[in-house]
C-alpha cells in the first residue's frame, strides 16, 4: 500500500513525520479497500435505527446486528456483505456504556469518539483478522512491534471454555513473542453483545507509549495510563441463550474496533488524545473566545480551578453535540434527547463558570468541529448551520440560567444551593435533592459530585442509590412489563441457521400486493393457497403444534404483511383446505431472516405440510393502505410547503391513524398546516394513479427527488410513484420525481389517490427541537373530525355572541366562564383539524380572560355598594364586625379591603352565611394596630367558634364555619377585638 508519508513515529514530540488525524484515518480504510477486498461504507447516524434498547450508536458494530443474529433480509443490501470497513460515529453518555461522567477528569474519555473497524461476516476469522491487524499497525503505520502486547481469552472453567490458544498460536506464529502475548479471564477477553446472543472470545492490542526496550506486561489492563488499549478484535462463534448456556453459532463472524482517538494520539506521539489535531484546533478555539489561561494539558490536583478540565469537557461536548444534532437527536426531555441536553447543560456550565465566556461560545465552535471532522462525515458540512441556529437559543437561555448574575434562576441555586446552606456540619447532602436535580433538572451526577466537593460536602450516595433502583424498578412494572415478548415470531439464530442450512425457502410475500379496484371502485383482495413449511414455539421450531398453543406459523407463501416500514402487519385468519369451518385467527405478522412468520393460537393441531388458505381482514388492509398512500401525500406536500430541506424521521401506520415525523427549522404554523392540508386535499381530487415497480436498489437511488428514509432496503427495491410511471422516474435527467412524490417504500398502496377521499391533520407539536411530529386521519375519519370541528365552532361563537351581551350576574357571568373552560378541555381532547383547534383555543383563551376581568368587575361592583352601606352604618369607628350577603370569599374580601382602603384607621371582620349553611369569614386589621393585633389569629377564633377553619397573615385572613355558631363568632370577634386594643 503505497503511501505519500513517513508513517514512523518522531522521538520528537509533533514532529514533522506524523500524519494527520485524517491522513491516519484514510489510511485505515483504504487499507482493507484496496489490500484486503473490504467493501468501504459510511458511518451510520448516531440514531440507532431500529434498536429502540439503544440511546445512541456507541460501537461500530451496532448497524450490523441483524447479520449477527440471523434477522437480515436475504435480498437487503446488508446481507450481501462479507467484508466491510468504516469509520463509525459513537456517542457513549447514558445507558449502559456511558462515559459522561469521566469526560474533563482525564486526558481519554469522550462523551463521541471515531470506531475504525473492519468485519468478516462467515469470510475470514482468526488467523486472517490478526494478520491484518498485525500488518496494518506495524508495516503501514510502522508502529514499533516492541511495544505491542496482545491478549487473549485465557478460558472459563465454570461455563466449560478453554483457552482460545488458537488466538495465542496466530500472534506467535506472526513472530510476537511469547512475553508479549498475555492471557486474560472472561471480563477482559469475553465480549458479549448483551444478556442474550452472539458473543465470543476477543483478541485485545495494547501500546505501551513508553517503550525504550522494557517488558510492560505487567501493566496491560491495570487502568495504567502508559499502557493502553487500541484495538480489540471480537470473534463471534457463540451464542449466549436464556438460560445462560453458550451455543456454537452455525457461522463465525469477527468484529474489531480500534478508537480513532486513541490511535492519532500513538501516531502523533502524544499522552493525550487532546493533545492530538482532533481536538488543538477545538481547544484553540475555545481559548479565543473566552477569558481563560490557554489549555495546558493539566490533570488533577495540578489543574488549579479546573480550567484544563472545562477546556477538555467543552471541546469533548460541544463535537458531541455537533454530531447528535446533524444526525437528526436535539436536546430534549427523555431518551437521548434528555442526555444530550445534560451534555449542553454540563458544556455550557463549564463554558460560564470556570471559562468565563460570553453566552454563545459552543454556537462559535460548530464551524471549528465542521472543518475538523467535516471530510470525514460530509453531512456534518451540510447541517452546519442547522446546528449552529439550534444550538444558540438553547444557549442563550441556558447561559443566562447558569451564569454568575443570574444565580437566583438556575436550578442548582434553588435546589442544591438552598439546602447547601441549610445543612448541619458534618452531614451528606440528602439523596431526595440530587435525585430531583439529576432526573427532573438535568444535571449530570458528575456536575452534582464536583458542586458538592467545591464545599466540602459528600452525597449519601447509599440512598442515592437506593432511589436509582426504585425508579429502574418503577420503570420496569410499567405498561410494558406484563406484555407477552414475541418469542413465537421472532425467530433465534440457532432456528435461522437451521432453516437456511435444510433450504426451506424463504417465503415468497408477492401475493400481499395481489389486489385489483372493481368496477364499483371497491378493492377486491384474493385469498392466497399456501403450505405450512414449519412452526415456531417457544425459541425452538416444531413440526406440530397442538391446540390452544400459541406459535408462528412458517408459510412457503403468505398474502399477509409482515410488520415493516413503519406499516402495522395484517391481521385476519387462515383455515386448512377441506375444513372451512375451523379458523385460525392470525394476530400479528413478522419478518425475519426472510421467512414470514405468523402469529397464531392453534384452535386445533397443525402440521408442517398442512395445505392452508388465507385471507386477511379486509377493512383493516384497506385502512393501513389508505394510510400509507396518505403518508406519501403528506410527505410531499410537507416538502411543497415547508421547503426541500424538510426531512422524514419517522412514520407509523396503522387502521386507525397516520403519525408522521420530520425535520423543520421552527415551529409549524397553522396557514402552513392548512397549505399542507390543501395540497394534500387537491392531489386526492386530481385521483392520481399509483405507480409502483420493483427495480435494482442502485438505479432507483439515481432518481433526483427521490424519498428514502435511513434503513435497509432490499434489492431490487419497490419504487411507488404519485401519477408519473415509475419507467418515467427512471429516465435519465428526469425530474418527475421533483414534481411529484416518489419514494422507496415496501408497504401496500391504494391504486388511486381519489380513495383517500379526505386527510385531515389533528394534531401536531415538536417533539424535540428540530422535529415536529404529526397526526392524521383520513376518509371518514377525516370527515368525522372536520364535523366535529364544525359543531365545536359553532360552540364557541354561541358563546362569543353571549359574552358580548350585558350581563350584571355574577353567578350568571360564572356559568358562562365554566361554560369557557368546558369547551377549552373538549376543543383540547377531541380530533378535529389542528389548525381549528390553534384557531379555536387562540378566540377560548381571549373569552375566559374576558369572562374572568368581568367576574372581578361586577364583583367589585358589589363590595363597593355594600362598603358604602357599611361605612355609612359605622362612620370612623375603629372596629367594624357584621354580617354582608356575599356570593363568594373573594367579593367578602373585597368589601374588608374597600373598607379598609377608605378608612384605614379601621379594622374590619365579617361574616357572610351561606344557603349551603356555610358561613364565609374575611377580615383585615389595620396598620396602626400591629402587632399587638393580628388578623391570623382574630379570624382563628372566630372560626373556631363555628367549628371552621383560618388561615392568613397579621394584615389580611379568610375562613370559613358552620352557621350554627356565627351568633357566638360575633360575640367572639367582638371580645377578641376589644381585648387587643
Amino acid at each position: 500500500l503505497a503511501v505519500p508519508w513517513r508513517w514512523r513515529c518522531s522521538p520528537r514530540r509533533g514532529g514533522a513525520a506524523c500524519p494527520s488525524a485524517g491522513q491516519i484515518r484514510a489510511a485505515f480504510l483504504r487499507f482493507f479497500e484496496e489490500r484486503h477486498g473490504h467493501r468501504r461504507l459510511p458511518s451510520a447516524p448516531v440514531r440507532p435505527r431500529g434498536d429502540p434498547r439503544l440511546l445512541f450508536v456507541n460501537a461500530g458494530m451496532n448497524q450490523f446486528k441483524p447479520i449477527f443474529l440471523g434477522t437480515v433480509h436475504p435480498r437487503s443490501e446488508l446481507a450481501q456483505h462479507r467484508r466491510v470497513v468504516n469509520s463509525q460515529k459513537c456517542v457513549r453518555a447514558g445507558g449502559k456504556h456511558n462515559d459522561l461522567e469521566d469526560v474533563g477528569r482525564d486526558t481519554y474519555h469522550h462523551t463521541f469518539f471515531e470506531m475504525l473497524g473492519n468485519w468478516s461476516f462467515g469470510d475470514y476469522f482468526k488467523e486472517e483478522a490478526c494478520s491484518m491487524a498485525w500488518e496494518l499497525l506495524t508495516e503501514v503505520y510502522e508502529i514499533p512491534r516492541d511495544r505491542l502486547y496482545v491478549t487473549y481469552f485465557g478460558g472459563d472453567p465454570s461455563l466449560g471454555l478453554s483457552a482460545d490458544e488458537e488466538c495465542r498460536d496466530v500472534w506467535l506464529h506472526l513472530g510476537v513473542p511469547a512475553s508479549h502475548v498475555l492471557p486474560f479471564p472472561l471480563k477482559d477477553n469475553f465480549w458479549e453483545m448483551g444478556d442474550t446472543g452472539p458473543c465470543g472470545p476477543c483478541t485485545e492490542i495494547h501500546y505501551d507509549h513508553v517503550g525504550g526496550g522494557r517488558n510492560a506486561a505487567a501493566l496491560v489492563n491495570q487502568g495504567s495510563p502508559d499502557v493502553v488499549e487500541i484495538w480489540n478484535l471480537v470473534f463471534m462463534q457463540y451464542s449466549r441463550e436464556v438460560e445462560g448456556n453458550l451455543l456454537s453459532l452455525p457461522q463465525h463472524h469477527v468484529d474489531t474496533g480500534m478508537g480513532l482517538e486513541r490511535l492519532v494520539t500513538v501516531l502523533q506521539n502524544k499522552r493525550s488524545n487532546y493533545d492530538t489535531d482532533l481536538f488543538t484546533p477545538i481547544l484553540d478555539a475555545i481559548h479565543k473566545g473566552c477569558r481563560a489561561p490557554r489549555y495546558q494539558g493539566l490533570v488533577g490536583d495540578a489543574d488549579v480551578g479546573r480550567v484544563n478540565m472545562a477546556y477538555r469537557v467543552v471541546a469533548d461536548h460541544v463535537r458531541t453535540l455537533c454530531v447528535c444534532i446533524t444526525d437528526g437527536i436535539y436536546p430534549g426531555f427523555s431518551g437521548a434527547e434528555l442526555v444530550l441536553r445534560r451534555i449542553l447543560r454540563r458544556a455550557v456550565r463549564f463554558c460560564s463558570e470556570v471559562l468565563q465566556a460570553p453566552p454563545g461560545l459552543l454556537a462559535s465552535l460548530v464551524p471549528t468541529v465542521v472543518e475538523v471532522l467535516g471530510d470525514a462525515y460530509p453531512e456534518l458540512t451540510k447541517n452546519a448551520n442547522q446546528v449552529s441556529n439550534v444550538e444558540s437559543p438553547s444557549l442563550i437561555i441556558l447561559m443566562r440560567h447558569c451564569s454568575q448574575g443570574q444565580k437566583s434562576a438556575c436550578p442548582w441555586d434553588i435546589a442544591g444551593g438552598r439546602t447547601v446552606q441549610q445543612m448541619e456540619p458534618s452531614t451528606n447532602f440528602p439523596a431526595e435533592v440530587a435525585w430531583s436535580l439529576y432526573g427532573s433538572l438535568g444535571f449530570p451526577l458528575d456536575l452534582i459530585d464536583l458542586m458538592l466537593e467545591e464545599k466540602g460536602i459528600s452525597l449519601d450516595s447509599a440512598a442515592f442509590n437506593e432511589l436509582v433502583l426504585e425508579d429502574a424498578k418503577r420503570k420496569a412494572g410499567g405498561p410494558q412489563a406484563g406484555q407477552p415478548g414475541n418469542t413465537n415470531t421472532q425467530l433465534d439464530v440457532h432456528s435461522l441457521a437451521w432453516l437456511q442450512s435444510s433450504n426451506v425457502p424463504v417465503t415468497d410475500d408477492s401475493p400481499k400486493y395481489s389486489y385489483t379496484l372493481g368496477q364499483h371502485g371497491q378493492y377486491e383482495f384474493s385469498p392466497c393457497q399456501a403450505t405450512v413449511l414449519m412452526l415456531y414455539r417457544d425459541q425452538s421450531l416444531h413440526e406440530e403444534v397442538g391446540a390452544g398453543q400459541r406459535c408462528g406459523v412458517i408459510l412457503d407463501r403468505t398474502n399477509f404483511y409482515a410488520e415493516q416500514g413503519g406499516q402495522d402487519s395484517d391481521q385476519g385468519y387462515l383455515i386448512r383446505l377441506g375444513q372451512q369451518d375451523v379458523l385460525f385467527p392470525v394476530e400479528s405478522v413478522h419478518l425475519c431472516g426472510g421467512y414470514v412468520v405468523h402469529e397464531v393460537t392453534a384452535v386445533e393441531t397443525l402440521r408442517a405440510g398442512d395445505q392452508v388458505q388465507l385471507f386477511v381482514d379486509e377493512a383493516q388492509r384497506l385502512a393501513c393502505m389508505t394510510n400509507h398512500t396518505a403518508t406519501h401525500l403528506l410527505n410531499f406536500a410537507l416538502r411543497r410547503v415547508l421547503g426541500d430541506h424538510t426531512e422524514q424521521r419517522g412514520s407509523h401506520v396503522t387502521a386507525q391513524q397516520l403519525r408522521f415525523d420530520f425535520d423543520t427549522k421552527g415551529h409549524v404554523t397553522m396557514e402552513q398546516l392548512q397549505q399542507v392540508e390543501q395540497v394534500v386535499q387537491d392531489l386526492i381530487q386530481k385521483n392520481e394513479a399509483v405507480h409502483m415497480a420493483e427495480v435494482p436498489l442502485t438505479l432507483a437511488r439515481r432518481v433526483q427527488g427521490l424519498r428514502a428514509v435511513d434503513e435497509g432496503y432490499p434489492d431490487p427495491v419497490r419504487i411507488v410513484s404519485l401519477g408519473v410511471p415509475v419507467e418515467n422516474v427512471l429516465t435519465c435527467d428526469s425530474e418527475a420525481a421533483m414534481q411529484t412524490s416518489v419514494e422507496l417504500c415496501c408497504g401496500t398502496h391504494l391504486l388511486q389517490t381519489g380513495s383517500v377521499e379526505d386527510l385531515a391533520i389533528i394534531s401536531e407539536r415538536q417533539l424535540v427541537r428540530g422535529i415536529s411530529r404529526v397526526i392524521a386521519v383520513t376518509g371518514g375519519r377525516a370527515k368525522e373530525a372536520r364535523e366535529v370541528g364544525q359543531c365545536l365552532a359553532m360552540e364557541v361563537d354561541s358563546v362569543s355572541l353571549r359574552m358580548k351581551q350585558r350581563i350584571t350576574s355574577i353567578p350568571e357571568m360564572q356559568n358562562l366562564s365554566k361554560e369557557v373552560g368546558q369547551l377549552t378541555k373538549v376543543v383540547s381532547s377531541t380530533a378535529m383539524p389542528q389548525w381549528q383547534r390553534k384557531e379555536l383555543q387562540t378566540i377560548l383563551k381571549t373569552l375566559q380572560r374576558a369572562a374572568n376581568t368581568a367576574i372581578k368587575k361586577l364583583e367589585l361592583q358589589q363590595a363597593e355598594k355594600a362598603a358604602q352601606v357599611l361605612l355609612a352604618k359605622y362612620c370612623n369607628q375603629p372596629v367594624i364586625i357584621d354580617t354582608v350577603p356575599a356570593d363568594s370569599l373573594s367579593i367578602l374580601m373585597k368589601v374588608v379591603n374597600q373598607l379598609c382602603d377608605k378608612s384605614p384607621g379601621t379594622s374590619v371582620l365579617l361574616l357572610s352565611p351561606q344557603a349551603s349553611g356555610e358561613v364565609l369569614c374575611a377580615c383585615q386589621v389595620s396598620k396602626n394596630c400591629l402587632p399587638t393585633f393580628s388578623a391570623a389569629d382574630w379570624a382563628m377564633a372566630v372560626c373556631t367558634q363555628m367549628e371552621g377553619k383560618a388561615g392568613g397573615s397579621p394584615i389580611v385572613a379568610k375562613g370559613s364555619g358552620n352557621a350554627k355558631g356565627m351568633h357566638g363568632a360575633l360575640t367572639t370577634a367582638l371580645e377578641f377585638a376589644q381585648s387587643k386594643l
